[in-house]
């Protein structure tokens, strides 16, 4: 199964329909959401991998359309992979990351 690369054009053009039944997961490192967050993503770091990993069916609906975010594209592209081999069916990420999102969406988040 492919992931689709998931513009942050198209993010910042969502329906309120959409948003209320996607999940948006960012798995950015706390100091990095400190500098720039986007609403609505919850923060899964990737080096809390033991901390969320077991618990992540409880969290998050393996049939909803899931958006993954990280600062470039290259971290969430890998959580895409793994919740892919967790049975998630539906993975978009984030092209370009919070920094795309910045530069070409929203100017006032900041960029890092």
């Amino acid at each position: 199964m492919m992931i689709e690369e998931f513009s942050v054009e198209k993010l910042a053009n969502l329906s309120d329909e959409e948003r209320a039944n996607w999940q948006f997961i960012d798995v950015r490192e706390p100091q990095e959401v400190d500098l720039a967050q986007i609403e609505g993503f919850e923060v899964l770091s990737l080096s809390q991998f033991r901390e969320w990993s077991e618990a992540i069916h409880a969290r998050f609906d393996k049939d909803k359309t899931t958006v993954v975010m990280c600062h470039h594209g290259m971290r969430s592209q890998q959580m895409c992979q793994w919740l892919m081999n967790q049975g998630f069916t539906d993975l978009k990420n984030l092209s370009g990351g919070i920094d795309a999102y910045s530069y070409l969406v929203d100017p006032s988040v900041p960029r890092y």
